[in-house]
């Protein structure tokens, strides 16, 4: 191949990337916000955590839309109790989320397979090609929030997100206990490298009320991310206690802040809701 033909090769794959950016950010122009919600390690309930948010702030009256980019454990329509249905594609080729509540659309992988324990065997190039897919082609609409559950770590989704979507906030959750903590340094320098906004730190899994006594029971410790938050200069959103009935719930695809609106772990995500649309505004 000549330098001529390598020059218009390289050309040809420019135009490409720049239709393909334009097609997501007019598909997006309808959106006010997109947080991404992350963390540093797998286990620490950030599956749950971007779903009650979600949940929080449909519930408040915003328009809100869920994407689920956790391509290999796609989890929410289980969670959410939407495990059977499937999302449709539309008379211009677009795809139809799947609805939760009025104010509440969400979209995942899980949807897509045939069989709920077929294992997604995919190299970084298709996930890629995946997340470019649901950003261009569902069909939002105009929403306050989109929220966006990436897998843990730092690696090829939350990576594709953040440079497909650069205007991306990002809430990151962590537990309490020290190897949590460690990773979440990771994530929050991951989100600063790439430019992301970010909204706070959220200590899940913050104690346990005991049944019995009333007295709080710190299970995993207390405060580690707080302190994590206070060392890096970000914010601290707040912490949500483990709930037993958030086990229940999300086994059962029953969503837990709106059935358990006065539960101490629903009222704390109302809290964090609440800082959240402070921020953004």
């Amino acid at each position: 191949m000549g330098i001529k033909e390598k020059e218009a090769l390289v050309q040809e794959m420019k135009n490409e990337a720049d239709e393909r950016e334009n097609k997501i950010s007019k598909n997006l122009s309808g959106i006010k916000r997109i947080i991404m919600v992350m963390s540093g390690k797998g286990g620490v309930g950030k599956s749950t955590v971007a779903s009650s948010l979600a949940l929080a702030l449909a519930k408040g009256g915003s328009k809100v839309g869920l994407l689920d980019i956790d391509i290999h454990g796609p989890n929410l329509p289980k969670m959410l109790g939407v495990d059977k249905e499937r999302m449709n594609a539309t008379s211009e080729n677009r795809i139809e989320p799947v609805r939760i509540t009025e104010n509440l659309k969400l979209a995942s992988m899980a949807f897509l397979l045939e069989d709920e324990n077929q294992a997604i065997i995919w190299r970084g190039p298709l996930k890629m090609k995946v997340i470019q897919q649901f950003l261009r082609d569902i069909e939002w609409g105009d929403l306050e929030y989109l929220i966006v559950d990436a897998p843990p770590g730092t690696g090829d989704e939350p990576l594709s997100m953040a440079q497909l979507v650069p205007a991306t906030s990002a809430v990151i959750v962590t537990t309490p206990q020290e190897v949590s903590i460690l990773d979440v340094r990771k994530s929050v320098t991951f989100a600063l490298k790439l430019n992301l906004r970010i909204l706070g730190i959220v200590e899940n899994m913050s104690g346990l009320i005991c049944p019995h006594c009333g007295e709080k029971i710190a299970l995993f410790k207390e405060g580690g991310g707080k302190r994590v938050s206070e060392e890096m200069g970000v914010p601290f959103l707040g912490s949500i206690p483990i709930d037993p009935e958030i086990v229940e719930s999300t086994d059962t695809g029953i969503p837990y802040v709106t059935e358990h609106p006065d539960s101490e772990a629903a009222k704390a995500f109302e809290r964090i809701v609440g800082k959240i649309s402070k921020i953004q505004d």
